[in-house]
C-alpha cells in the first residue's frame, strides 16, 4: 500500500496550526488586564490628569483590577467616562496583548460662574466642575444666575469666545435681576450695557466702532458707561 505523505505533512500541518491557535487563544484570553494607558486629545490645560482618568476605570461597576480581557466591557467603561462632566468624549480600546486604552477628550470651558456656586459653562453650553488641576482663563459670570437657565449666559459667552475683539478684552459677564447683560473690560473702568441679546452682533459692531474712535480720540478713560442697548446709537456717560 503508497503512503501519501504529501496528504500526511497536510494533515499534521493543519493539527499543529489549530493546536497553536487554540494554545494563543486561551492565553490570551487569560491575560490580566494591566494599568490602563490613557492619552488625552489635547496636549495642555488637563483638568483631568492620567491617574484620575485610571481611577475612573479601575473603580467602574463591575471593577477591572485583574480582570482578563474577556470579561471586560468596553462600552461599560466607556459609558462610565462620559458620565464623568468634565469628559465630553472617551474612546476605550484594548489591544491584541491585553492593554487597554482611553483616549479622552475635555471639555472646554468658555465662562466661569462666580455667584453662591462656582461652576465652568462649557463651550455646548453645559455645566462643567472646576478642576483642582487647572483654572481656564475665562470671563467671570456674576449676579443672578441660574444654573437651570444658562442660555442667556451661554449666548453672550459663546459670542466673546469666537470674537479675538471681546476675548482679548472682557472680563466679566453680569447678569441683572431684569436678565439684562453688562460687560466688565480689561484695562478699562467703564460698564459695557448690552441689555438684552436682540441684535447682539449689531451691538458689538457697535462697541467696536465707538471703541476705535474713542481710542483715536483718547477719551476711552472718560466713560464710567457704554449704552448699547439702543440699535442705531451708542449713548455714553462720563465719569
Amino acid at each position: 500500500m503508497r503512503v501519501n505523505w504529501g496528504y500526511i505533512k497536510v494533515l499534521v500541518l493543519l493539527v499543529l496550526v489549530g493546536f497553536l491557535y487554540a494554545f494563543t487563544n486561551t492565553r490570551n484570553t487569560r491575560r490580566v488586564i494591566d494599568k490602563p494607558v490613557v492619552e488625552f486629545s489635547s496636549a495642555s490645560n488637563l483638568f483631568l490628569t492620567h491617574q484620575n482618568v485610571s481611577k475612573l476605570l479601575i473603580q467602574n461597576p463591575k471593577g477591572l483590577h485583574n480582570d482578563n480581557k474577556e470579561i471586560i466591557d468596553l462600552n461599560e467603561l466607556e459609558s462610565t467616562l462620559n458620565s464623568n462632566p468634565m469628559i465630553k468624549n472617551a474612546e476605550v480600546y484594548m489591544s491584541v496583548n491585553g492593554q487597554l486604552s482611553a483616549v479622552i477628550e475635555q471639555k472646554r470651558p468658555i465662562a466661569r460662574v462666580h455667584t453662591n456656586a462656582s461652576y465652568y459653562i462649557d463651550d455646548e453650553g453645559v455645566y462643567m466642575p472646576l478642576s483642582v488641576n487647572y483654572s481656564a482663563r475665562v470671563p467671570l459670570v456674576t449676579g443672578m444666575v441660574n444654573k437651570t437657565k444658562l442660555d442667556k449666559i451661554y449666548k453672550i459667552a459663546k459670542k466673546i469666545d469666537e470674537d479675538e475683539f471681546l476675548k482679548k478684552y472682557v472680563i466679566e459677564i453680569h447678569q441683572k435681576t431684569d436678565s439684562s447683560i453688562d460687560l466688565r473690560l480689561r484695562k478699562y473702568a467703564f460698564i459695557v450695557q448690552f441689555g438684552d441679546l436682540t441684535k447682539l452682533g449689531k451691538k458689538i459692531n457697535n462697541f467696536k466702532a465707538f471703541y476705535q474712535k474713542a481710542i483715536k480720540d483718547k477719551t476711552i478713560d472718560t466713560f464710567s458707561s457704554v449704552n448699547l442697548r439702543f440699535d442705531n446709537q451708542v449713548i455714553c456717560t462720563k465719569k
